[in-house]
């Protein structure tokens, strides 16, 4: 709810806050006193589009302070369930913002053409300003009035007046998830010819490289390296065994070491360091014996399989082959394999189109059957909407006024998230016309009386076991409703019936509206009068805010009913208005 409103150096007004209350507060005041300012002011704070000329002359800035509060149930944001406050309060979560059932906007405007916004303090883009002006302002304008009457418009008005709403999200549910099927399945499609494409290169490299994987490739280089060499390799080794033992006269490794050992144990008693020195000779006496053997068997080896020398060279010369085609050492590519296999199996993995279809029948077959079941059920109650719409309606100056919903099947391919029918309101206001869509024929007028008579059927319809008395409290679940000017082109009973219609509204939400009905102006639960003042300290003319009550009331009225000469006879036509209401 919209507590107060302050603005300061804003066009023709210096500095006023007004105080707003429940229900159904009324604007009033002569042509040209700055009523619009008010809701111009409010507009700004929700995210409107700011101009120089809206700053008092001679000042540098002009601001404006609006301030809304919620109720809860007990008075923490976290356990409440009205449905404005759960969307103020998850608003703040997804920005990152505190908040503690109090919204706070603050809107300064400055001669040289820039504009600031703060929200509980702290700097707001006025992109955020309007998401979450949204769900706090509801202004109806005779162009706001427009975009209300659109076929979208009219079957979410519809839903809800019916109570559908639970069906039409099922609905939206079930259709959005066959859209994303059907879209996933269309960019599999897309993509599968360069999936096929690459799933079968990555086979065809992983066939190519796979003599490689079989191997330990560094072994076979090894392998490789060592028998084609092996001749000049078993020739060194009998050269080395010469040299460590031989039975020729010359002297060899074997016989030196057994001349050293003897020396050293012979005088192993005279000192330690002979001692020590035998055990060492004597253990590399061993290993030159060892080492002997080996290089003996190696030298005395039959030459290479010529198969198996064959059977490398191949693998080396793959290994050649491969490392050239793909840039890669040859000994990498085993590694590259690796992730070319993980690639693969993904591809392998990822669901076709066609595999998709069973699962876009069965969403398309879920959502079809939920739209005909919501078809139905919006078919079925939509006459008597219809007869609730044309009985409000003929009281307002439009005795002959006709609706109803037309339902139009779409094709299927044009079914969408509202369902499955086009559903426009048809309209006729005279006698012997047809009915045609509302938003083609109606005047500005009718399509003002019209967003009101639906306002007021929204309301009563979702609050019907309330007690529709003006101590009702209002319910802060919906944005406050702004109407301007929404009595215009009507006068006398038809002004009463706006105005009866404004405060039964007003019980169940907080109103906002201008007026220059008298009729319309007696039901409000709170006036608030525009006036201009030209004889001011600063020697500017300026627009005064104040709240009426009592006579103040009476002579405003007076004033609204009779023009400038205010006489005791149309004083005591306001008192009659003001006790029509309190009757």
């Amino acid at each position: 709810m919209l507590t107060s409103l302050t603005l300061q150096n804003f066009a023709l007004i210096n500095h006023h806050e007004l105080s707003l209350i429940d229900g159904f507060n009324v604007i009033t005041g002569e042509t040209g006193a700055g009523k619009s300012l008010l809701l111009d002011a409010l507009s700004l704070c929700i995210g409107g589009r700011a101009d120089t000329s809206m700053v008092r002359h001679g000042k540098d800035n002009a601001d404006i302070y609006a301030q809304f509060e919620f109720s809860f149930d007990n008075g923490s944001a976290s356990s409440h369930n009205a449905t404005t406050g759960d969307a103020v309060s998850q608003w703040f979560a997804t920005h990152d913002r505190e908040f503690e059932g109090e919204v706070l906007i603050r809107r300064q405007l400055s001669s040289n053409g820039r504009s600031k916004a703060w929200l509980n303090g702290v700097p707001v883009s006025l992109t955020e300003l309007k998401e979450l002006g949204s769900m706090l302002v509801n202004i109806h304008s005779q162009h706001a009035q427009q975009a209300l009457l659109k076929p979208s418009f009219v079957v979410e008005w519809l839903d809800s007046i019916a109570g559908l709403q639970p069906l039409a999200n099922q609905t939206e549910q079930a259709y959005r998830a066959y859209l994303k099927l059907k879209r996933q399945a269309e960019e599999i499609a897309a993509k599968e010819a360069h999936r096929n494409d690459r799933i079968e290169l990555l086979s065809s490299q992983l066939a190519d490289i796979s003599p490689l994987l079989a191997v330990d490739y560094e072994q076979v280089e090894a392998e490789h390296d060592e028998l084609s060499n092996l001749e000049a390799l078993m020739l060194e080794a009998s050269h080395a065994v010469q040299l460590l033992d031989n039975d020729s006269d010359d002297p060899d490794t074997m016989e030196l070491l057994g001349k050293a050992i003897r020396l050293c144990e012979n005088q192993s008693e005279v000192s330690p360091t002979f001692s020590q020195a035998s055990e060492s000779l004597y253990l590399a006496q061993q290993h030159v014996s060892e080492a002997v053997g080996l290089l003996a068997d190696y030298a005395e080896q039959q030459l290479p399989d010529p198969e198996r020398l064959e059977e490398l060279n191949a693998l080396i010369s793959l290994g050649h082959r491969l490392s050239r085609k793909h840039g890669l050492p040859a000994i990498n590519l085993v590694e590259e394999a690796k992730v070319w296999k993980d690639e693969l199996d993904n591809l392998m993995n990822q669901p076709t189109s066609e595999a998709l279809e069973a699962q876009i029948k069965s969403a398309w077959e879920v959502f079809t059957a939920v739209a005909t079941e919501l078809s139905e059920a919006r078919q079925q109650i939509a006459p008597s909407i219809s007869e609730k719409l044309v009985s409000q309606l003929q009281p307002l100056a439009l005795p002959n006024a006709r609706c109803e919903f037309v339902f139009t099947e779409r094709a299927k391919e044009h079914y969408n998230a509202q369902g499955k029918d086009d559903i426009e309101l048809m309209f006729s206001a005279n006698v012997g016309m047809p009915m045609q869509p509302l938003y083609k024929i109606a005047s500005g007028g009718e399509l003002s009386r019209m967003a009101l008579v639906m306002q007021v059927l929204l309301a009563t319809q979702s609050h019907q076991s309330n007690d529709t008395s003006i101590n009702t409290p209002v319910d802060d679940t919906e944005p406050m409703l702004v109407f301007d000017e929404v009595d215009v082109g009507i006068s006398g009973g038809t002004a009463q019936v706006v105005g009866e219609l404004l405060r039964q509204l007003g019980a169940y939400r907080q109103l906002l509206a201008i007026t220059h009905q008298a009729q319309v102006a007696a039901q409000a639960h709170q006036h608030i009068l525009v006036q201009k003042n030209h004889d001011n300290a600063e020697g500017q003319t300026s627009s005064e805010i104040e709240v009426l009550e009592g006579d103040a009331q009476v002579d405003e009225l007076a004033r609204m009913s009779g023009g400038v000469n205010i006489t005791e006879v149309t004083r005591e036509h306001a008192r009659s208005l003001l006790a029509d209401v309190s009757r």
